[in-house]
């Protein structure tokens, strides 16, 4: 990993990291200078094993710290994975040279696979092709790829394009589902990552599954109601499972959809391990 990290004597005129608490402010510190923190701005990591390196505060304390600079989006966390990633870090610590890009793939499968390690991909490549030149040319494999998932669903979506020979008007479940990714783009990161649009094949797949159950149907035609009953739901934020497509799927295989457990209020008073 890199002996050296670069920040910004401007950070102090960031409003977000100067309305940081004192031990926020060292924790976002912490994690831009961490030993293992790679290249890409990501690494694998919790939050109970930085506190344990740290030392100093009580578990309770440093996840209440973390969780600052998580919910003004400068960190990104998925618990499960152990994925820990620096949005900006790229911003403040841009390559030196080609070589320094070309380094980047021996350490992209030290990084855990998840939903964030896929937006990571799609940031570095974006950072990368906008250097241009040489740094663009020396971008590893591994992130001129989509990830396997990702690749999948452009194949479907390519087939399906092909298949319709003439433009249909949207079916009322198509236009519904536009309408509520409108609204549910709105909440994004940290809580909930964006979907996109048009939407890919299993996205509209989940949404199909629940728009065939009647009684989940009107939920699914008020995009306003949900979105507001997912920003009062603080056990949601942030959690890698936490999706779209996680809506439309039965809560432990049982006979209530995710959905309606969102809206009966089954995680407002909740608190994830972060304490958020």
């Amino acid at each position: 990993m890199p002996k050296y990290r670069k920040v910004s004597t401007v950070i102090w005129n960031d409003s977000k990291f100067r309305e940081l608490s004192d031990k926020a402010q060292l924790v976002f510190l912490f994690l831009m200078t961490h030993p293992h923190m790679t290249g890409l701005g990501a690494m694998r990591a919790t939050v109970e094993g930085l506190n344990a390196e740290h030392g100093k505060w009580s578990l309770k304390d440093f996840r209440e710290a973390f969780a600052e600079a998580f919910r003004k989006g400068m960190c990104e966390y998925d618990e499960k994975a152990s994925f820990i990633g620096l949005p900006n870090f790229l911003k403040h610590n841009p390559p030196e040279s080609p070589n320094v890009v070309k380094s980047w793939g021996k350490v992209w499968d030290d990084i855990p696979e998840c939903h964030l390690k896929s937006l990571l991909q799609q940031r570095v490549k974006a950072f990368a092709e906008g250097l241009g030149g040489g740094f663009a040319k020396a971008l590893p494999e591994a992130f001129r790829k989509g990830m396997p998932n990702q690749e999948q669903e452009q194949e479907q979506e390519q087939e399906q394009e092909q298949e319709r020979a003439v433009p249909a008007e949207p079916s009322p479940s198509e236009s519904a589902l536009l309408k509520f990714l409108e609204r549910w783009n709105t909440i994004g990161q940290p809580i909930v990552a964006t979907v996109k649009v048009p939407p890919a094949n299993s996205t509209v797949k989940a949404w199909e599954r629940g728009w065939k159950d009647t009684e989940l149907r009107p939920l699914m035609l008020e995009p306003a109601a949900v979105v507001e009953k997912v920003r009062g739901s603080p056990f949601l934020h942030g959690q890698g499972w936490f999706c779209f497509t996680w809506l439309f799927e039965k809560a432990n295989r049982g006979p209530v959809w995710n959905l309606a457990k969102v809206m009966s209020g089954n995680y407002v008073d909740k608190k994830n391990e972060l304490g958020f």
